[in-house]
């Protein structure tokens, strides 16, 4: 029986996964903790979203995953290494660094208007918003090692709206299973019905 291991971004925590994890009775797990998290699991299929995306070839070589199913998750490119924000995004960041070169919490990138209807409801908000760390800018200056022939490996994407256009075009291109959902970049959060049904449509398309 495959297992799905559910990632979150670094950025946010477990629960932008958790309604998701109850439908489909999965373990989530952070970028940190994914390789003791899947020691115990057999048949192994992660599901990295967002940034996570960049870790999930180095993590997928190390727990032997069977399939990865990328949820509207940056993809590591064809180098042997990929750095963890591009030199334009990295600008922008610098001008959210305080004097200690502290980030704030992700949800506070961004105009309040646009953060607000990311989520279903307050209360998902709250659960969310709490468990947002603050990384420091140095963070984003790391590189993360890609192993060779990471794109050849089984995988699918799932999209939510157009942000990772270049990102399902490149699944497209590689003959992976594809899909588009209409949504926001936590989705899985307003629709994890939908959400969930399409990852588990994947994962037998694969």
């Amino acid at each position: 029986m495959v297992a799905l291991l559910l990632v979150p971004s670094p950025l946010l925590g477990p629960a932008t996964w958790a309604p998701v994890a109850e439908l489909l009775d999965a373990r989530v797990a952070a970028v940190d903790d994914v390789i003791a998290a899947a020691a115990d699991l057999d048949d192994v299929v992660l599901v990295p979203h967002s940034n996570a995306g960049l870790h999930a070839p180095r993590l997928a070589a190390a727990v032997a995953a069977r399939a990865t199913v990328y949820v509207d998750a940056a993809l590591a490119g064809d180098g042997s290494d990929v750095g963890l924000a591009p030199p334009r995004f990295l600008d922008f960041l610098s001008g959210l660094a305080d004097a200690d070169g502290v980030l704030p919490p992700w949800t506070q990138w961004w105009d309040e208007d646009q953060v607000r209807g990311l989520f279903p409801d307050a209360a998902t908000r709250r659960r969310v918003e709490a468990e947002q760390p603050q990384l420091p800018l140095t963070h984003f200056h790391h590189r993360v090692p890609v192993p060779a022939g990471w794109a050849d490996r089984p995988s699918a994407y799932l999209a939510f709206g157009d942000t990772y256009a270049d990102e399902i075009a490149f699944a497209h291109a590689h003959g992976r299973p594809a899909h588009r959902l209409d949504g926001r970049h936590l989705h899985q959060l307003v629709d994890p019905v939908a959400v969930a049904a399409t990852i588990t449509d994947l994962v037998a398309a694969l």
